[in-house]
């Protein structure tokens, strides 16, 4: 499994027409904010101050937060009238509430919502407005750095230098990088203002000398043990995955559903498709758990659904592109529970088939991936979700496709489902080495993660959505830096 992808994040809450509770004042207004724990209980994380006599509070106190793209964060904002100086808040007068998810804060940027009472009902009076900033410095410097005329430290051969950079700290100086080997110097530290490197960068080749202290003492006559030469020294911005979302990146999300007769007769107990009476099956659950997390990036929340592999009514073709809804001019389904709900209208309707082809619909969302990169700014990334039973048996067209996908704004997640050999999902995988097509094309970025449905089965609901979305926020950050695309809007302008 990634790493996940955590960042902090600061959130500023304020409020506008409020209750008034008190008699001869205003209300006294103070924030309250819960998060829900895995087990679905709140904890309190922290409060704001309280605002005197104020209905239109503007809280100084900002709320941090650890933020995970791949989990869906449950916040709750209580706002109330202190009037004592208890801790406690069952004596204080409650004035309203907002239940919200972090991805829902972030992806808005600022979220505005009325307030309500108990329930999510009756509405309350008021409105709470929640702005998000990540908390980073995303100012990156680039070097392009040359050494000459440096010691020869080997006996056989030429060194094989490398430059190191040192920050000064209160404890002293601190390792900040190292270069690759070659063609930089070794063992020797480049400490120098960096205002002033930059600036002497602009105006000419800044030049500093290799000073080997050893040396320089037991050698009369010592000149340096060789020069460096900063040929170029420019501070960028580099934008991250929330600086992206936050300045306007659309996530759209799309599910592809395997009804290729393998899968079992959906009537049986025994078909991956049989849905129990509790309402769930193995591709309900994958659906669930990953559009869960992924609706809060999408606007609209509209997502195209698709099947593949099976007879498709009325003229029994095998189709390996469908609609779920069976509406080819609007494949769209109103949030995840419209793709539920169209997941099983479809079932009884169609017959399950084969073979098992995913090159259709992957090339399918493509398109739309290569209409957006025809754009000037990183506005949209296409998230496929392949649900499936079994091997690919277009391995070689599915192969040519993903390495063409891997060049646009597309990421690919495959969930096995049942107890099939999914050893060619692991090749497509590209964590062991970079695919490549049939022709020997290597895909420009692996954008394809592929975990079995079995391995998950036991775990909480959310662990599914956290393993398959863990390298998301890299891949999308990643592609729109190596087309030098920017946010619609940039959330923090310098």
């Amino acid at each position: 499994m990634a790493a996940q992808c955590v960042t902090k994040v600061e959130l500023t809450v304020s409020c506008q027409n409020l209750l008034d509770k008190d008699i001869g004042s205003k209300s006294d207004p103070l924030c309250v904010l819960l998060m829900s724990s895995s087990n679905s209980q709140w904890y309190e994380v922290e409060r704001t101050e309280k605002v005197q006599n104020c209905l239109d509070p503007k809280f100084a106190k900002k709320f941090v937060i650890d933020y995970y793209f791949e989990m869906v964060q449950k916040l709750k904002f209580g706002i109330y009238d202190i009037d004592n100086k208890t801790i406690d808040l069952s004596d204080d007068d409650f004035l309203g509430e907002l239940d919200c998810t972090l991805g829902q804060v972030v992806s808005s940027k600022k979220l505005t919502r009325p307030l309500v009472l108990k329930n999510k009902s009756p509405a309350g009076k008021g409105t709470i407005t929640i702005s998000a900033e990540e908390i980073k410095d995303n100012r990156v410097a680039n070097f392009e750095v040359e050494a000459r005329k440096l010691d020869n430290k080997d006996f056989f051969g030429k060194s094989d230098p490398y430059l190191e950079f040192y920050k000064q700290t209160g404890t002293g100086w601190q390792l900040a990088h190292r270069t690759e080997v070659n063609p930089l110097l070794k063992n020797t530290h480049l400490q120098t203002d960096f205002s002033l490197l930059c600036f002497y960068s602009k105006l000419a080749c800044a030049e500093f000398e290799c000073i080997n202290s050893k040396k320089k003492q037991k050698k009369k006559g010592y000149k340096n043990s060789g020069v460096v030469s900063v040929k170029l020294c420019q501070v960028v911005k580099e934008y991250t995955f929330l600086d992206y979302i936050m300045g306007g990146c659309q996530i759209n999300f799309t599910v592809a559903v395997d009804f290729t007769g393998s899968n079992g007769d959906p009537r049986s107990p025994q078909s991956l498709h049989y849905i129990s009476p509790q309402g769930v099956n193995e591709y309900l659950s994958a659906i669930w758990s990953v559009g869960n997390v992924i609706q809060d990036y999408d606007s609209d929340k509209m997502f195209p659904a698709f099947g593949f592999g099976a007879q498709i009514p009325p003229t029994w073709q095998v189709s390996h592109e469908f609609p779920l809804n069976f509406n080819p001019s609007s494949p769209f389904c109103a949030g995840i529970e419209g793709v539920v709900e169209a997941y099983r209208v479809c079932l009884p309707q169609v017959k399950l088939y084969g073979p098992t082809n995913f090159s259709p619909i992957i090339n399918h969302v493509a398109c739309f991936a290569k209409q957006a990169l025809q754009q000037t700014t990183a506005s949209q990334y296409f998230v496929l979700l392949i649900i499936t039973d079994g091997v690919i048996t277009d391995m070689d067209d599915t192969r040519n496709a993903i390495v063409n996908a891997s060049r646009l704004p597309m990421s690919i997640i495959i969930v096995g489902v049942g107890g099939a050999d999914f050893s060619a999902m692991e090749f497509l995988d590209g964590d062991d080495g970079r695919l490549r097509s049939l022709s020997g094309e290597p895909a420009m970025r692996d954008i394809v993660q592929f975990v079995p449905f079995r391995q998950f089965k036991n775990a909480p609901s959310q662990a599914l959505a956290q393993s398959v979305l863990a390298e998301l926020p890299q891949q999308v950050a990643s592609f729109f830096s190596l087309f030098k695309l920017k946010p619609p809007h940039d959330p923090n302008p310098s």
